[in-house]
């Protein structure tokens, strides 16, 4: 198939990507002229596990390219996936401008029939506005479609889910467009929903809200946890083994963050309370949330007492693993809450560094190039991120440079018995 990508962010990457990989010819398009000059030299914008490698191998075979020219993409390609940006506003609800601007982009060039499938994160009823925006803007007398076909892809992971997705879903009522989406993904060897446009951007926004759902409720849980005694890591391996609830995402937390949990959460609110619903129990979802890093914060105050002059080492600033992402990141949020308290940080994190040094204040902040190096003087240590090699810190030597030896572990992911075998004053969440 010959596929066009509006947008190189992480979805319109790694769609490009992977759809080379599999044999499609794929142009990817961006605005950004530098993020285009950086992926034609051979560059990447973003890390993403696999990632390079995987755009390099098909950049060689001459499958996937890239270009600034919208006009080119849609001339050179039978179906174009718009996966732009759709940022949220202060109310909750979602910036469809890119969108709106693409779809008249799009409705400019287009001289032929075009399957056009939206990739990007949209509330309902948003495909029957792209529809009417390229009728109103189309030059030339030629037939479309709109499709959605939302995204699943986990930062961190979204090569893998991509290549290896549990379903695709394709929301389209006609049979011309489903035939070609069905070519697209036949390599894929998935199981593909088949539904109307509104069913299917419902369904991302509904499974990522019920996914915000349950790390909000074991927090809730690990609270209950700490007020009683019990291991909320136990209670949630026990609840977990029950096949009609499993085991993921029932992880203690900093809480949910990052670019997707958070605004699709505060849509679907908002695109309940237009259509009449209101959702009190997304909103509640939303109320532990935040309250959650409000409760990890009184651990550090109550344990310090006073944090202003006090030096705190942090591990983790991307919102996952696995990803240099910083945007509404928790590691994030408490280094700005442990700043605005007087304290100054010695930070580390493997991939996230340099976007960190974009949002976090100067002068109150050490990038250290080691994590092991982070907790020199420090008079507590604290885990805001779950990337796997901090389990392997070097904990004799931070006890060794530490002023005090605190660690307050945001994650669960060290071994309680073990850090306090040390000798530290070991606080983590539920357990």
């Amino acid at each position: 198939m010959k596929i066009t990508i509006i947008g190189t962010g992480y979805v319109g990457l790694v769609t490009g990507a992977c759809f080379s990989e599999v044999g499609h010819n794929v142009i990817c398009v961006d605005c950004d002229a530098q993020k285009i000059e950086l992926l034609q030299g051979g560059g990447i914008p973003i890390y993403e596990p696999g990632l390079e490698e995987l755009v390099a191998r098909n950049v060689a075979s001459g499958r996937l390219s890239f270009t600034a020219s919208t006009a080119e993409g849609v001339e050179k390609s039978d179906v174009i996936f718009i996966a732009v940006p759709t940022p949220p506003l202060d109310d909750g609800a979602v910036d469809l401008s890119f969108i709106e601007f693409v779809a008249r982009e799009i409705a400019a060039c287009m001289t032929s029939y075009k399957v056009i499938v939206d990739k990007s994160t949209v509330p309902v009823k948003t495909g029957e506005k792209v529809e009417e925006t390229i009728k109103r803007y189309c030059k030339a007398d030629c037939e479309f479609d709109v499709v959605s076909n939302p995204e699943f892809l986990r930062e961190g992971f979204a090569v893998d889910d991509l290549m290896n997705p549990d379903r695709v879903v394709i929301g389209s009522t006609s049979d011309r467009a489903n035939e070609a989406m069905q070519k697209i993904y036949q390599p894929f060897n998935a199981p593909i929903v088949f539904t109307d446009i509104n069913s299917a951007e419902l369904i991302k926004h509904a499974a990522n809200s019920f996914l915000a759902m349950k790390i909000s409720y074991i927090n809730a849980v690990a609270a209950i946890c700490e007020a009683s005694g019990a291991n909320v890591e136990e209670v949630a391996n026990g609840i977990g083994m029950d096949d009609r609830i499993g085991r993921r995402f029932l992880n203690a937390s900093l809480g949910f963050g990052g670019s997707c949990f958070p605004k699709d959460l505060s849509a679907f609110i908002r695109i309940s309370d237009d259509l009449g619903y209101d959702f009190g129990l997304l909103k509640e979802v939303q109320k532990i949330n935040a309250s959650q890093m409000d409760r990890f914060v009184k651990k550090i105050t109550d344990t310090l007492w006073v944090l202003k002059g006090k030096t705190i080492g942090v591990l983790g600033l991307a919102f996952k693993q696995n990803t240099d992402d910083v945007r509404m990141s928790p590691a994030i949020d408490l280094c700005n809450r442990l700043i605005k308290e007087g304290a100054f940080l010695r930070v580390y994190d493997p991939k996230a560094m340099d976007k960190a040094k974009m949002v976090l204040p100067d002068g109150d902040v050490l990038f250290v190039d080691d994590m092991n190096e982070v907790s020199i003087g420090c008079d507590a240590l604290v885990v805001a991120t779950e990337w796997p090699e901090f389990k392997q810190l070097d904990l004799v030597k931070s006890k060794e440079v530490m002023t005090v030896p605190i660690i307050f572990d945001g994650r669960n992911l060290l071994d309680p018995a073990l850090v306090e075998k040390l000798g530290f004053t070991y606080i983590s969440i539920g357990r």
